[in-house]
């Protein structure tokens, strides 16, 4: 799937020539991309079986990463390759290293972050657990490190590690930033719990300051304390369909927050710097019955 990288690279540079005011090249690339997008799509893409032509994890991940499946086309896109997971793959990754710097955050951003989970805390062959039992204490090159010829591997790459480090981060901890306020001027916190986790403390220190959320499933509660850095302000996405509360409060009256919206999994609010502890009504996600391998 180097095309899908050329097609991605195109955009990053017609972003940085749009930003450096040289508007000329942005639409150059930006119409190289497309020429990339169209030709990418009529020779590997199958339109009527919503599949790439390999069929394999990775030809699902990087269209879907870098946004080159059709609209109208995503949700079918997005069941091929959780059926690809979860059922041909018996709940298991088959990708390599291109495809595993995009494989866990993809799974949290097309709706899936318990399948996430679910591949993260396999101890069976291939999967970061099986290197733990098998003596890993770093990641090894190859996902069969200990029945291959090990010349290969130094058992001191991060390779296959990919982006699991961020994902634990970004979706069990919740911490983001955000693209349109860089170096954390503005935090987006939204945790997912998922699976059987009943806890996360996650903190990073941002060039503004530290940034921490730690929650936990109390019987049906959702328990959460947040820290925001001075000068900065957050959207925080509290998971539940019910009312929230912070500090024993209407979150909606509280000082320094300021109601969004609701969705069917989250409230939303913008908060200022200080600290939080929101409580709210919940139930974390599982695996579907029907994902189960």
């Amino acid at each position: 799937m180097y095309s899908a990288y050329f097609f991605h690279n195109c955009r990053i540079l017609s972003r940085v020539a749009d930003l450096l005011g040289r508007a000329d090249e942005a639409a150059s690339f930006a119409d190289l991309a497309e020429k990339v997008r169209v030709g990418l799509l009529g020779r590997f893409y199958n339109p009527n079986e919503k599949k790439f032509e390999s069929e394999t994890q990775c030809s699902y991940v990087l269209p879907l990463a870098f946004g080159l499946v059709p609209d109208t086309d995503r949700a079918a896109v997005v069941a091929n390759l959780v059926e690809d997971i979860m059922v041909r793959h018996d709940g298991h990754l088959s990708v390599g290293t291109v495809g595993m710097q995009w494989f866990m955050q993809v799974l949290t951003d097309i709706g899936h972050p318990e399948v996430a989970y679910h591949v993260a805390t396999r101890t069976t062959r291939p999967s970061w657990g099986y290197m733990v039992q098998h003596g890993g204490t770093s990641i090894w090159e190859r996902w069969d490190q200990d029945t291959r010829d090990p010349g290969m591997n130094g058992e001191s790459q991060l390779i296959l590690a990919g982006n699991l480090g961020a994902w634990f981060y970004q979706t069990l901890g919740g911490i983001n930033s955000d693209p349109a306020h860089p170096a954390f001027k503005h935090i987006i916190l939204r945790p997912r719990p998922v699976g059987d986790l009943s806890c996360v403390k996650a903190s990073f220190r941002s060039p503004r300051g530290p940034i921490r959320s730690e929650w936990k499933i109390d019987g049906d509660f959702f328990d959460w304390r947040v820290s925001i850095p001075p000068n900065t302000t957050a959207t925080v996405h509290v998971p539940t369909s019910g009312p929230v509360t912070e500090s024993g409060c209407p979150a909606d009256s509280a000082p320094g927050i300021k109601f969004l919206t609701q969705t069917p999994a989250a409230a939303i609010f913008t908060v200022s710097s200080g600290h939080y502890h929101f409580t709210s009504p919940t139930a974390p996600l599982k695996i579907s019955d029907s994902l189960r391998p």
